[in-house]
C-alpha cells in the first residue's frame, strides 16, 4: 500500500495552448484539482515553489485554501527553498495552515533548486554569514524553523504587555501540535539524505539526483532510501520516518493520452548538468497500462518509498489531470499493489 499523490510545479503561460494562462488560473486550478484527487481517492496534493518565475511561488494561501475546500487528504509542498524565507514567520504560516487542515500539512523543504536570478535570496533580504555558503544559509534557517516548531517558549514577554500574557517565556502562535515530525527534507545526495535522517525529517528523494555513479536513476534513489533508514535508525528517533519519490506517469487509454505522451514511451534517464556539476534525471512513465505495471514493478525506489507523488502537466487543465490520476489509481496502482 502506499501514499499517493500528485506534484503540481504550478506553471502558466500567456498561450492559447495552455489552460492556465495567469497566476490566477494555477491558484484556482490547483485548489480544484486537489479537490478531484480527493475524490478520486488520492491521497495528496503537493505544490512546487519557485520564485522570480511564472510557478507558484507562496504556498501558504494555497495550501489554506486546498485545506479549507478539503477533508482527507495531505497537502503539501515539494519543495519550498529555505534560503528566501523568514524561519519565524514561515512557523506562523505554516502552523495557521495546518490548524486549517486539522493537521494534514506535509511540508517539504530544502536548500532548493537552481534558481531563475543570481542569488535571488539576497534581494528577500538574506545573504550568507561570513563562512558561510547558500546551502549553509538553508540549513541555519532550517535550524531555527524546526526548533521554533516544537513550541517551546524562547521569547522574553513584555512586563506591560497590550494583553494578558502566561507565565514564563512565550511562544509562537499558532502551534500546531504535530507539525515538526510532518516536515520533509527535499535530498539530492545519498549524503543529504543521511543529513536528514539526523535532523528526524522525513525525505523526499529530489527529482533529480547531483550525483551520478552509473547506476539507474532509481536504483541510486533506492540506494538513497536505504542510507536515509539506516542512518535514521543510528539517530535512535523514535517515531518511523517517512519517505517519498516524484515520478511522472502516464497510461495511455484513450487518443488523447497517445497524442500528448506516446511519444514518452522511449523516455531514458539523462543525465545533465547542474550549477557545475553532474546531475542525473529520472525518466518519465509512459504506456499502456499493462505496460506501465511490469516498467514500474522493476523501479526500486518506488517500491523502497511508502508515498509516490505524480508529476502532473498542470498546463493542460483540471478535468485532463484528474483523468490521469484516475487512470494510475484504476488501472495501475491495484496491479502493483499500491491499493
Amino acid at each position: 500500500m502506499k501514499n499517493i499523490g500528485f506534484l503540481s510545479f504550478g506553471h502558466w503561460t500567456d498561450s492559447p495552448h495552455s489552460a492556465t494562462r495567469s497566476a490566477r488560473d494555477v491558484l484556482h486550478q490547483s485548489i480544484d484539482l486537489a479537490v478531484a484527487a480527493e475524490e478520486l481517492g488520492a491521497d495528496g496534493a503537493y505544490f512546487r515553489v519557485h520564485h522570480f518565475a511564472n510557478q507558484l511561488a507562496s504556498p501558504f494561501p494555497l495550501l489554506a485554501a486546498v485545506g479549507a475546500r478539503t477533508s482527507r487528504i495531505e497537502i503539501g509542498t515539494g519543495v519550498i527553498d529555505m534560503r528566501y524565507e523568514n524561519p519565524l514567520y514561515m512557523a506562523e504560516d505554516a502552523g495557521a495552515a495546518d490548524l486549517i487542515s486539522d493537521g494534514r500539512l506535509q511540508l517539504g523543504i530544502s536548500r532548493g533548486s537552481p534558481e531563475q536570478v543570481i542569488e535571488g535570496y539576497r534581494y528577500f533580504g538574506y545573504a550568507p554569514a561570513e563562512g558561510e555558503d547558500h546551502a549553509d544559509l538553508a540549513r541555519r534557517h532550517t535550524a531555527v524553523l524546526l526548533d521554533v516548531l516544537k513550541g517551546e517558549g524562547f521569547a522574553q514577554p513584555n512586563p506591560r504587555p497590550m494583553f494578558p500574557n502566561p507565565p514564563g517565556l512565550l511562544r509562537l502562535e499558532p502551534h500546531s501540535p504535530g507539525l515538526r515530525d510532518r516536515i520533509w527534507w527535499g535530498a539530492g545526495t545519498r549524503a543529504t539524505a543521511e543529513w536528514t535522517a539526523e535532523q528526524g525529517m522525513n525525505l523526499m528523494s529530489s527529482t533529480l539526483l547531483t550525483e551520478d555513479t552509473g547506476a539507474p536513476f532509481h536504483q541510486l534513489q533506492a540506494e538513497q532510501i536505504a542510507m536515509f533508514h539506516k542512518a535514521w535508525e543510528s539517530a535512535g528517533h523514535e517515531r518511523t520516518p517517512r519517505t517519498s519519490v516524484s515520478r511522472s506517469i502516464f497510461p495511455l487509454v484513450d487518443d488523447r493520452d497517445r497524442a500528448y505522451f506516446g511519444a514518452d514511451r522511449a523516455s531514458r534517464d539523462q543525465v545533465g548538468h547542474i550549477d557545475g556539476g553532474i546531475a542525473r534525471f529520472g525518466k518519465s512513465y509512459a504506456g499502456e497500462p499493462d505496460a506501465l505495471v511490469e516498467a514500474l514493478a522493476k523501479d526500486e525506489a518506488i517500491a523502497a518509498a511508502d508515498t509516490l507523488l505524480l508529476t502532473v502537466p498542470n498546463q493542460l487543465g483540471v478535468d485532463y489531470n484528474a483523468h490521469v490520476i484516475e487512470s494510475i489509481l484504476t488501472h495501475v496502482a491495484p496491479a502493483l499493489g499500491w491499493r
